[in-house]
């Protein structure tokens, strides 16, 4: 289809067109597919440098090579979760019945993290609610399925 657009375009001229079979210009071929390919490296570029920020990767560019790693071992808030779930006591009365081998819908991860139905169970701690509704509105990775049902699951 396109070559057809060319013949159409080319043939009030008048010129004679050759072409080198072989490997006469494998070389040509191979450079102008090169650029193109880096083109398109170049400009994916800023996006995977966004979403590293959101996994919290860190990166380093050098003029030949980018190293990539996380610095980050813990999360410091499900750590922070953790230490708040042994002093709340609603959390501390399930956590009784965990114990007692009750069965309910809450459990104790292998991380020592009270979770219900695979949730962590987060505190009446006012400073950590404000801590996930904050997290939630700055991170691109967050799906927000409106003000309200997040009030009323934190509440």
């Amino acid at each position: 289809m396109r070559q057809r657009r060319w013949l159409e375009l080319l043939k009030d001229y008048d010129f004679e067109l050759n072409y080198h079979p072989g490997k006469a210009n494998v070389v040509v071929d191979a450079l102008s597919r090169k650029s193109l390919h880096m083109s398109s490296l170049m400009a994916k570029e800023l996006k995977l440098i966004e979403e590293f920020r959101d996994l919290s990767l860190v990166y380093e560019t050098t003029t030949r090579s980018v190293k990539l790693g996380m610095l980050k071992l813990t999360n410091p808030f499900l750590e922070e979760v953790k230490e708040k779930q042994k002093t709340d006591a609603k959390l501390l009365k399930y956590k009784a019945l965990i114990e007692k081998g009750k069965e309910i819908d809450f459990k104790i991860d292998e991380g020592g993290v009270m979770r219900c139905r695979g949730r962590i169970c987060v505190p009446n701690v006012p400073e950590l609610k404000k801590m996930i509704l904050d997290e939630g509105h700055r991170s691109n990775l967050s799906i927000h399925h409106g003000v309200t049902k997040m009030y009323q699951d934190l509440k």
